[in-house]
């Protein structure tokens, strides 16, 4: 969803927001083991540390790319996520650190044909929620329209007194924030590691480009689509469970090469 609404609103595409998301489950890490700030308190501080280092990086390096050419943003988040992973692979190797759920998800429900762990169905219903939500904010809110507008004509919209440059470092900041909450939301499930962003990017660059490059929907949908298509391989054919993603992108682009939701430009 982070990556949809900064390639939708910046046109930027942030190669780094995998290594944003694992900063962001370190972080969590960080806050328990250093000064015992548990799951909830790190769920409200590592978006927002990362926001603000998402917004560190914008003003002092993408912002001076806007009026390039898109394989410029790219190479340069492409860096940044190679330097970010590099900094914790040398701090802290390549094993993970355990992150344990709290005491309040732990257990789970017995629905007859499956066991659900109470964590799962709470990060399930924590994401649909914050993804919706971003949508509706960004689709049906006076401000989700005036970052639109900027994004079409922001010298039009700077003549109405908004401050563009501001409006597009938040949208930065509010993107990788996203990335650094799922980090912390993954973090009880997956060990917190320096390699768990580079396992993810690719996957969700998939799923970006099938629900169409920019749209907020089309992120939202895809992802869910997907992510219960990969479970019920990894059940009935675990050999496919690696590629079924790429195999659903590559016939979704030779039929529509604007992806399910994208519009032709």
């Amino acid at each position: 969803l982070g990556l949809a609404v900064i390639f939708g609103m910046l046109n930027v595409i942030n190669f780094a927001h995998g290594a944003l998301y694992m900063v962001g489950a370190f972080v969590a890490w960080l806050l328990l083991t250093y000064a015992g700030v548990g799951y909830w308190g790190a769920l409200v501080v590592a978006p927002l540390v990362v926001g603000l280092l998402g917004i560190a990086l914008e003003k002092s390096m993408l912002s001076r790319l806007y009026k390039l050419d898109h394989l410029y943003g790219l190479l340069l988040t492409f860096g940044l996520a190679l330097i970010l992973e590099g900094a914790f692979r040398h701090q802290y190797g390549v094993s993970g650190q355990p992150y344990p759920i709290p005491d309040a998800l732990k257990g789970g429900q017995n629905l007859g044909f499956m066991f659900l762990p109470n964590y799962r169905a709470w990060v399930v219903v924590a994401s649909l929620t914050i993804c919706f939500g971003t949508w509706f904010a960004i689709e049906r809110t006076k401000l989700g329209a005036y970052l639109r507008a900027a994004t079409e004509n922001p010298t039009l919209v700077q003549a109405f007194g908004i401050n563009v440059p501001v409006m597009v470092s938040l949208t930065y900041g509010f993107g990788v924030a996203l990335a650094g909450l799922a980090g912390v939301l993954a973090a009880p499930i997956y060990q917190v590691s320096p390699l768990m962003g580079t396992n993810l990017i690719i996957i969700v660059f998939a799923v970006v480009v099938i629900g169409g490059m920019g749209s907020i929907l089309g992120a939202i949908v895809t992802g869910l689509g997907l992510g219960l298509l990969e479970g019920l391989t990894k059940v009935f054919y675990p050999e496919a469970s690696n590629i079924v993603v790429f195999v659903v992108m590559a016939i979704v682009l030779l039929i529509k090469p604007a992806g399910l939701f994208g519009r032709e430009r």
